[in-house]
């Protein structure tokens, strides 16, 4: 798509409709469904998805669970420190991110408890850092230490509730720091539901990483440095798509991680099981291949994840959505209502 600019990807939001928490129910929150070639909407919530995916139709979901990847320490000074786990490196060292800045420097200790420490080993490219675990493990340190990383724009801080609520109800190994939110609707009886009407479910595994929040900056998006995220597709999935594919059902993705996942792994024989990093960015002109109907949150302005939404729904139809959703009072981001699009 030619004369593509970053502005084309901006919109209007008020603050208050950023949704600070979940709906009560995880399936009566609201669903806009956007259909057809145009756009049509329509006003559902979202235990009624149910009846728009026909039986033989494969839905598929990122498994993926939320770390407590968010630990917050004091400096040696008795100031307060924060990192930020990414993922594993070598030899019990993880690659992360922190702030202040200043406290992450090489050499720098974090002080989480009385022998146990996070000392940043080197710097990385932008705000990442290699860290070492002093007096424990990675892992005892989350279980000990780590507060569930809530984005940046839930101006709280993580309850327990959160615990169950910043999860998806079939969230399996962990690996995130952000959850794959598109999933945190579906509820174990709405699965049922879907399951005894004849719907499949496939799943892979994308790990989201903090770039997922990152607005892009360059003022042609096609500029814009993509981060990497490790995702994994199990052979069953593989499988199931060649299935599906042969007796023409549609392939419905809950969320833009299992659109990357699935579109970066897509080749001219199916999907390519196994274990693989993506870094693609989806922009408006993308050729899907494997993803038919989509399930997935309200967005940022101008992040990656909006301009992914358009592309599969198209510039002026999603743009029409978000302008209707904002009238109409939806909840967006994390914890907000959904939309399905169904072109």
């Amino acid at each position: 798509m030619t004369g593509l600019r970053t502005t084309d990807f901006d919109y209007h939001l008020p603050a208050e409709l950023i949704a600070q928490t979940p709906t009560e129910i995880r399936d009566t929150s609201r669903l806009l469904v956007v259909s057809g070639p145009t756009g049509q909407l329509a006003d559902r919530r979202f235990d009624q998805i149910a009846e728009l995916i026909p039986a033989g139709d494969l839905v598929v979901l990122n498994t993926t669970k939320v770390r407590h990847a968010r630990l917050v320490g004091t400096r040696p000074s008795g100031a307060t420190a924060e990192v930020l786990l990414i993922h594993p490196a070598t030899d019990d060292r993880w690659v992360a991110m922190g702030k202040p800045g200043s406290a992450l420097r090489p050499g720098k200790r974090i002080i989480l408890g009385p022998g146990d420490e996070i000392e940043t080993v080197e710097t990385l490219d932008g705000p990442n850092r290699l860290v070492r675990f002093i007096g424990l493990s990675a892992d005892q340190a989350m279980d000990r230490y780590g507060r569930l990383p809530l984005p940046p724009y839930i101006e709280r801080d993580p309850a327990p509730a959160d615990d169950d609520r910043y999860q998806t109800v079939y969230a399996d190994r962990a690996g995130s720091v952000a959850a794959p939110t598109a999933g945190l609707h579906f509820t174990p009886d709405l699965l049922a539901r879907l399951g005894a009407r004849g719907v499949e479910f496939g799943r892979l595994d994308l790990e989201v990483g903090p770039g997922t929040f990152r607005p892009v900056e360059t003022a042609d998006p096609r500029d814009h440095t993509m981060h990497r995220e490790a995702f994994f597709i199990p052979e069953r999935l593989a499988a199931q798509y060649l299935e599906l594919r042969a007796r023409r059902g549609k392939l419905w993705a809950v969320g833009t991680t299992v659109v990357r996942a699935l579109e970066s792994a897509i080749g001219p024989n199916g999907l390519r099981s196994g274990r693989h990093e993506t870094s693609l960015l989806i922009l408006p002109g993308h050729e899907f291949r494997a993803v038919d109907r989509l399930s997935t949150n309200f967005h940022l302005p101008r992040s990656t994840l909006l301009m992914l939404v358009s592309a599969f729904g198209g510039v002026d139809p999603v743009r029409r959505a978000y302008r209707h959703a904002v009238t109409a009072r939806y909840r967006f981001f994390s914890y907000g209502d959904a939309m399905v699009i169904v072109p």
